[in-house]
């Protein structure tokens, strides 16, 4: 982004409640706008599955998340 020019402020880190906690607030603390979102709705199991399947190790960061609380 800074290479290209892309300001700040024209785009987002969107990043799954739970998943990688310290490393969102290492992002908002560089300056960076970070969006975290939570599943809901009808449907939220199968997209939760799905995003757990783009990358099967966001599993264990979910897990880790549920068991601390």
């Amino acid at each position: 982004m800074e290479r290209n020019g892309i300001d700040r402020d024209r785009f987002e880190f969107q990043m799954l409640y739970g998943v990688r906690r310290e490393y969102q607030r290492e992002i908002a603390a560089a300056g960076y706008n970070v969006k975290i979102y939570v599943p809901f709705g009808a449907e939220w199991c199968p997209y939760f599955m799905r995003r757990i399947a783009e990358r099967p190790a966001n599993a264990v960061f979910v897990m880790r998340a549920l068991l601390r609380g």
